[in-house]
């Protein structure tokens, strides 16, 4: 199992490296598009956190892409202090020539399994994620209580 965890990891490492490679930008850059196209529109902050950089790093990353035309700031309708930052059609489009067919992909892999079966699969997955997350926070240095 640790194998085949592991093989998947190495898989998605190279799928990131190649998109990245193909969109002009880089690791940090990708993972800020990856959290906008998860979660939609979000300011500097939010995607700060979401990504987990810190608000310099962010500023860089949303500057390059704009540069590369997959992202653009935008002032909030219903708020015009804020500033969100949201994908443009090109990086919308990006998103679905690279990933959409491995999603399509994976959802025909999942049609496979019954519903315990994905729960179960489910359950697996939140426990990795948590355990990734702990050890992301022990690899920066966060405490327990941090």
């Amino acid at each position: 199992m640790a194998r085949a965890v592991q093989d998947l990891q190495d898989a998605t490492d190279l799928i990131d490296e190649l998109a990245a490679r193909r969109l002009g930008v880089n690791r940090t850059d990708l993972r800020c598009l990856s959290r906008l196209t998860a979660r939609g529109s979000l300011t500097a902050s939010e995607l700060a956190s979401a990504a987990g950089l810190t608000g310099g790093a962010t500023t860089t990353a949303i500057d390059r892409l704009e540069r590369a035309g997959l992202a653009e700031r935008v002032r909030d309708t219903a708020d015009r202090r804020r500033v969100l930052v949201h994908l443009t059609e090109r990086g919308r489009g990006a998103v679905q020539e690279i990933w959409g067919p491995i999603a399509d992909d994976a959802q025909a892999e999942l049609l496979r399994f019954g519903v315990t079966e994905l729960e179960l699969i489910e359950t697996f997955l939140r426990h990795a994620l948590r355990n990734q997350a702990r050890h992301a926070a022990r690899l920066r240095g966060e405490t327990e209580g941090s």
